[in-house]
């Protein structure tokens, strides 16, 4: 038996300087941290190149008809499905910091999310991130508005039921009225 996999609709595309702007995140809390400075060094010598170029090239996100996929990490690597009725809002974040390297974060807030969920359900440097998002919230109102249609139409088959049983009802009532008479 084949199962057919979901349609993707957009795979998502990353900004290169995304490398960059990690890079100089992780430096800064580095520097501002004394424990952090000696590994300041090491970091900026190789080892945060190294990471945020994996980093980079890790990142993967993918709208399918029914739900949002992406995959980032590198020791730990986080790869989350979510379905896209799930998702209650997509926020758009951009700080001075991320506009300089014209970079943004989206956030997705799901029905029934813990607090500790949330930072995994956080994507930066998806390129055309508006239309990024816009696609997901549509995608999102396309299938509500398939499941809100999908229930009318139980509910007609529940009424129409009903209304046959009734019938059959008072066709069986008159059926016995008229051997009667």
């Amino acid at each position: 038996m084949e199962t057919k996999l979901p349609a993707i609709l957009l795979k998502a595309t990353f900004n290169p300087l995304i490398r960059t702007y990690l890079m100089l995140y992780v430096a800064f809390f580095l520097l501002i941290s004394v424990i952090g400075i000696p590994f300041l060094i090491i970091w900026v010598c190789g080892v945060g190149q190294w990471w945020s170029r994996h980093y980079f090239e890790k990142l993967s996100c993918q709208i399918t008809e029914r739900s949002l996929h992406f995959t980032k990490g590198i020791l730990v690597t986080v790869e989350k499905t979510i379905p896209l009725e799930n998702i209650q809002d997509v926020t758009f974040v951009e700080g001075p910091l991320l506009k300089y390297f014209n970079l943004c974060i989206l956030k997705f807030e799901t029905a029934g999310q813990s607090m500790g969920q949330a930072h995994d359900m956080e994507l930066i440097g998806i390129s055309e991130a508006k239309q990024f998002r816009s696609l997901i919230l549509s995608q999102r109102e396309k299938l509500s508005n398939q499941k809100n249609h999908n229930s009318e139409n139980i509910n007609d088959t529940a009424t129409l039921q009903e209304i046959n049983q009734t019938l059959q009802k008072i066709y069986e009532l008159l059926q016995q009225k008229s051997r009667i008479d």
